[in-house]
């Protein structure tokens, strides 16, 4: 029997307990998940037998903001190998280049035209990161038009984009990624006008580089004094001849609009998933953040080069280091307790800022616990947030502010 002296110091214990403890409202709720398990790509890539399929796993990773296993999947595809410069050669190349901030270079010559065009890699949210830190600059120095080839168009465009403030599923295939997202609703809270550029009747080569410029004419025949930055994939930043498309993107928009725009590569020197198979290039400075070599002779950036075809800047990345997979450059780590939740893992934590539908938006931010010991980090800023818990099976939904 329980004495009523030993009964109220009972009480008294769990009184204090609870007080310390703040207690987390569970709450389940019914969720489709957008997204791939690790398991589901690799399970996907085992089985398929298109020969691009090692391409479309690597896009699945990128679009859940999985970064790491997205490098890692791409460069499963090419032959690598291990290139380095000579001591002569590196000297030499220290000696004739300056490295300078790739954000306040390109924000500078930036104001000298009324296009600038920068590419992606499909499965690097790396890419995505770095455009969305211009946009500030851009947009202050007259840039008001933001053109993305990773919109839908046609008849399935998103119409409602520029009033809602925030991409959707159908927004577009790539821009499932919660950095293409986010640089999406970045562009939208700055002011930035977004517009689609894509062709929609299936063309492709040549002719999709035409109606893709075509598109953008458009733009800026509706607004002829008004800056446009646009984001593109790989080769369609391209100036000059192209090996296979005769004329890029880039080209045929100089062609079409007499307007020589600032072309812009992130591709070529951004980091291998394994750092010794990098461009020889990133082994000679030693840089720390996003970088252009400025020629020492005459004052010009860099350019990168294919064949017969150029863009006017080359843009350095420096490696990415990784915390429990996430990568550095998503500098607002916010841990997020899931003690309390009874689950079967592996499970998948979204975010969702709390104004927008989870069960349509794209989340800020995505990350996967392979087991209860995982940590579950989330790059969240400042603000209210809807934090989705979900192993398909069973989901629950936390709500989370950040101050």
């Amino acid at each position: 029997m329980i004495s009523i002296k030993n009964t109220s110091f009972f009480f008294s214990s769990m009184l204090i307990l609870s007080s310390c403890i703040k207690q987390e409202k569970i709450q389940k709720i019914n969720y489709t998940l957008p997204y791939k398990f690790n398991y589901e790509i690799e399970d996907k890539l085992a089985k398929d037998s298109l020969p691009w399929k090692f391409q479309i796993a690597a896009s699945d990773y990128a679009s859940k903001g999985n970064y790491k296993d997205a490098l890692r999947t791409w460069d499963s595809v090419f032959p690598m190998r291990e290139r380095t410069y000579t001591s002569t050669e590196t000297d030499s190349i220290k000696t004739s280049f300056t490295p300078v901030n790739a954000i306040d270079f390109i924000t500078s010559e930036a104001t000298k035209t009324q296009i600038t065009i920068i590419n992606e890699a499909h499965h690097s949210s790396l890419h995505r990161n770095f455009t969305k830190q211009l946009l500030q600059k851009l947009y202050n120095n007259g840039y008001k038009h933001l053109g993305l080839e990773a919109l839908s168009n046609g008849n399935e465009k998103d119409t409602e984009l520029n009033t809602r403030k925030y991409p959707i599923q159908t927004t577009g295939y790539y821009t499932k990624d919660p950095q293409f997202g986010d640089l999406i609703r970045e562009a939208l809270a700055i002011g930035f006008h977004i517009f689609p550029y894509e062709q929609s009747t299936d063309k492709n080569g040549k002719e999709r580089e035409i109606a893709q410029a075509k598109n953008i004419q458009q733009v800026i025949n509706k607004f002829p004094n008004e800056k446009i930055l646009i984001h593109c994939g790989f080769d369609h930043a391209l100036e000059g001849i192209h090996s296979s498309w005769e004329k890029a993107l880039a080209e045929r928009l100089k062609e079409y609009t007499n307007i020589d725009p600032l072309t812009i590569n992130q591709v070529l020197y951004s980091e291998k998933s394994n750092p010794k198979f990098n461009h020889p290039l990133l082994k000679v400075f030693n840089i720390n953040e996003p970088t252009i070599l400025i020629n020492k002779k005459d004052g010009k950036p860099m350019p990168y080069i294919k064949k017969d075809s150029w863009s006017d800047i080359a843009v350095l990345h420096p490696n990415t280091t990784f915390v429990n997979d996430k990568a550095n450059w998503l500098n607002n780590q916010i841990p997020i307790n899931l003690n309390n939740y009874q689950l079967t893992y592996p499970v998948m934590v979204l975010a969702y800022l709390k104004n927008e539908d989870i069960s349509t938006a794209i989340p800020v931010d995505i990350v996967e616990l392979k087991d209860k010991n995982s940590a579950c980090l989330l790059n969240l800023k400042k603000g209210e947030y809807n934090i989705v818990i979900t192993n398909i099976k069973d989901s629950f939904l936390l709500h989370k502010e950040v101050k």
